[in-house]
């Protein structure tokens, strides 16, 4: 990328890759800023265009995470970066249906509504997010997501899920809070997704639309809300008592990896 520093936060024009930023240029607590150019966040992989894909060839990766499950990524597999790529199946232990497996039933509008209705959808995600934080293979792929981070030779790297908004979020969000940024960027950040990912998602609420459906049901599981976020900062508070403790207790992380990310991360 080129020309004047971007906000924190600003998106990168890919077309055919909406909700694409760069997690840096946030200032920490002790007065250093996230660095730009090592982490990057986006939806799938699947949809770029070949003029995209040469674009994003020149970002240098060398590392991708793909935060879904082994079902999501063998209906859509990510297009070739040319980088090492990780699957990390955070939901791999769920045990019963989420947003997604909703949301494929696209042609029936009345269960949908049904589903969806009454602040179902609202409390839908809330569940998902409380998942972020007490599924085992959560845990264990935020793991591997800070481990890889930390390895040498692994940066820049992109990690992503479908829509770039849950996983991804949560993935963004805590990397920024363990740093240190103030909760109001950390919720900046997160929020961006409403404004860089809802317009790539028109064809959704038309489709649902046009066969019947109220598009304003799918909103809540098809956009993030600050509430969703808190709902898994509040209960990994409750849990490990901090953020620190999430990394260390929560994710298994050793203060050596803790410290390296640090180092990477921060200038």
């Amino acid at each position: 990328m080129t020309g004047a520093t971007p906000a924190p936060g600003t998106s990168i024009p890919v077309g055919t890759l909406p909700n694409l930023r760069d997690l840096g240029g946030y200032r920490v607590r002790d007065g250093r800023k996230v660095r730009f150019g090592r982490l990057y966040r986006s939806v799938l992989l699947a949809r770029l265009s070949d003029p995209d894909l040469a674009q994003m060839k020149e970002f240098g990766l060398r590392t991708v995470i793909d935060f879904r499950t082994a079902a999501e990524h063998e209906a859509n597999p990510d297009r070739d970066l040319g980088a090492r790529e990780i699957g990390l199946d955070v939901l791999a232990d769920r045990t019963g249906s989420g947003p997604a497996a909703l949301l494929a039933k696209m042609d029936d509008p009345a269960a949908i509504g049904e589903a969806l209705s009454d602040g179902q959808g609202h409390e839908m995600m809330r569940t998902a997010y409380r998942e972020l934080i007490e599924l085992p293979s959560a845990n264990r792929a935020f793991n591997r997501f800070f481990t890889e981070i930390a390895a040498a030779d692994s940066l820049p790297l992109l990690f992503h899920c479908t829509t770039g908004k849950d996983r991804t979020g949560w993935a963004a969000a805590s990397t920024l809070l363990f740093l240190g940024a103030p909760r109001e960027d950390v919720f900046h950040d997160y929020l961006q997704t409403n404004e860089q990912l809802l317009p790539a998602l028109k064809p959704y609420f038309e489709q649902f639309e046009a066969v019947g459906g109220d598009p304003e049901v799918l909103r809540p599981v098809l956009s993030v809300d600050a509430d969703y976020l808190q709902t898994a900062i509040d209960l990994m508070e409750r849990t490990y008592g901090s953020i620190d403790g999430y990394m260390r207790d929560g994710l298994g992380l050793d203060e050596e990896i803790l410290e390296t990310l640090r180092r990477r991360l921060l200038s």
